[in-house]
């Protein structure tokens, strides 16, 4: 089977090997004739971005980058990126990257003609009809890790550098206009990020098949993105060159984000305040906190994993379903607690409070409490 395709659930993708070639006239359909490119350091020197901006400055498109973006992008890093912006006079951007730069990159975007302070517009009722929607730029996002599945998204996660506080921030254009999906991007990844970036789309699968919300085709893309993970995550952590599985990988990036429109839950809860506080990866964090999540909710979720299970070929369903998690995990050599992913001497009355705080614990099936929360963090600690 050629893994290539248009798809138009939620935006319009371009997907299959060699498609940042359409770079330019994914531009142009965007109505983006000057676009910045927004993706962190680690990435702004690599060949893959080079070689993106050769393509959009051999079009006529000019040769702007923007990098100055944290593993957890901060507010001070939009700060900047919407000065750029404005300086520079583009009328776009190109959000590339893993999360942090998908994230960044849009928040630029939509904070490009705003006039109001970025947490004016964090995902609180109804704020983000504060926003001026007309003086949002248009977006084209190119993710080159498999994991965030931000390329789909309409929200961003910000830190609030005062605070140590993760915030979404949300606006329904901030869904990019055009999502390129080339495989080939993600190739160079090292085994540490194929590993936490593919947990990561797992656990936005786990925790939308698990939120208590109505959205079955939420929770079909949720199953489905699950067998992805379990049959191509390994193949790409063993081989980083294997494109059909990089491939499948990236589409169950974008399902779990899609599939999370159902709803988070306790993992996002408890990774979002320790990435915050203590600059831990968000994928591996996720990870780490699953297994212990899975047991929170076990008395809401078992019967729903018992089919599950049957559908990934798993034997034992949920209690099965658990061991494959641990043995996932211990294959990829991701720590068991957080305190092995170097969380130390944590404050959990701050982690406690901010957990409780965070949007995912709406989507939890069991209600998450001051009590039954300080237990699991614990749990997980």
């Amino acid at each position: 089977m050629e893994l290539v395709g248009n798809w138009s659930y939620p935006t319009a993708v371009k997907f299959g090997a060699g498609r940042i070639n359409e770079i330019a006239d994914a531009c142009k359909s965007a109505g983006i004739s000057k676009p910045l490119l927004v993706t962190d350091k680690g990435l702004a020197s690599m060949e893959i971005t080079t070689k993106t901006l050769d393509l959009i400055e051999a079009a006529g498109l000019g040769r702007g980058m923007f990098s100055e973006v944290d593993p957890n992008p901060t507010d001070k890093n939009a700060e900047d990126g919407v000065k750029f912006y404005r300086e520079g006079g583009f009328d776009g951007v190109i959000a590339f990257g893993g999360g942090s730069g998908l994230d960044l990159g849009k928040v630029i975007a939509f904070m490009a003609g705003q006039t109001r302070p970025l947490w004016d517009f964090e995902d609180i009722g109804d704020w983000w009809t504060r926003a001026d929607a007309d003086a949002i730029a248009p977006i084209i996002a190119v993710p080159t890790t498999a994991g965030t599945g931000s390329e789909v998204g309409r929200a961003s996660v910000i830190t609030n550098s005062t605070t140590s506080e993760k915030k979404i921030i949300f606006h329904p254009k901030m869904l990019p206009a055009v999502v390129i999906c080339d495989p080939e991007l993600t190739i160079g990844m090292p085994k540490f990020i194929t590993a936490g970036t593919g947990l990561d789309a797992f656990a936005h699968c786990v925790e939308a098949f698990s939120s208590p919300h109505y959205h079955p085709m939420s929770q079909g893309i949720a199953l489905e993105g699950m067998r992805l993970v379990k049959e191509y995550l390994p193949r790409a952590y063993q081989d980083g060159s294997d494109i059909e599985a990089r491939a499948h990988m990236m589409s169950a990036a974008a399902m779990g984000a899609t599939g999370f429109q159902k709803g988070l839950g306790a993992i996002h809860a408890i990774s979002h305040p320790v990435g915050a506080i203590y600059h831990t990866h968000h994928g591996t964090t996720n990870a780490v906190c699953m297994p212990a999540v899975l047991q929170f909710n076990k008395s809401a979720i078992k019967e729903r994993f018992d089919m599950a299970s049957a559908y990934l070929n798993i034997e034992g369903g949920f209690e099965g379903f658990c061991a494959y998690v641990d043995d996932l995990n211990a294959s990829m050599s991701v720590p068991k607690t957080l305190t092995e992913l170097g969380v130390k001497d944590p404050d959990i009355d701050r982690l406690v409070k901010d957990a409780l705080a965070d949007p995912s614990t709406g989507g939890n099936p069991i209600e998450m409490t001051e009590q039954n929360t300080r237990e699991l963090i614990l749990n997980c600690i």
